[in-house]
């Protein structure tokens, strides 16, 4: 288990701030959101918050499924690594510490994890790995500054044209995916 600057890769839980939909007082078509959202969302308080929309959360959720688990392009785990980068750029340890376990479970490994919770802008241990993080760092961080010269760094460690695209959503959903989660509720470290 990885664990620097108050990020981990252990299992957290999550508390909103706003009333959730009891599960027992929803609609069916709430019901329905929730159970094509997440396989643990009738359980997530996150989802439950959510769900008090359930047309936005059924768009949030298809648009966030279809970015992270599609498959070809970008290596899912690659995907998961950027998404970790971002969530610890932005302080979500939420989201810091699902991606980081998703990562470590996928990669076998969580190396690049230790070195993303303690210094993101040092981390990666491959050419390849150094440029996804550097480019999700300049996309979290400064959006404005990524141009050709950007995508030509990428390009030159192997990612194709369909790898760069896939990156660039997964850095993106997670700008709107942390700002959700840490505006709506806070971790909970286990006891």
């Amino acid at each position: 288990m990885s664990q620097a600057h108050g990020f981990t890769s252990q299992t957290l839980g999550w508390s909103a701030w706003l009333d959730t939909v009891a599960l027992d007082e929803a609609t069916p078509a709430q019901i329905a959101v929730l159970e094509s959202s997440h396989p643990q969302a009738k359980t997530s308080g996150y989802y439950l918050l959510l769900v008090h929309e359930p047309q936005v959360l059924a768009a949030r959720s298809g648009a966030f499924n279809s970015i992270m688990y599609a498959p070809g392009g970008l290596p899912r785990a690659e995907r998961e690594l950027a998404s970790t980068v971002v969530s610890r750029i932005n302080g979500c340890v939420y989201c810091a510490s699902v991606h980081a376990q998703r990562f470590q479970q996928l990669a076998k490994r969580d190396d690049v994890i230790e070195q993303i919770f303690a210094d993101p802008q040092t981390a990666g241990t491959t050419p390849r790995e150094r440029a996804i993080v550097r480019y999700a760092i300049d996309l979290t961080l400064a959006p404005e500054t990524v141009n050709g010269t950007s995508l030509d760094a990428l390009r030159e460690t192997g990612l194709t044209q369909a790898e760069i695209l896939d990156l660039s959503h997964a850095i993106a959903i997670f700008a709107w995916a942390n700002r959700l989660m840490l505006t709506l509720g806070e971790p909970v470290f286990p006891a």
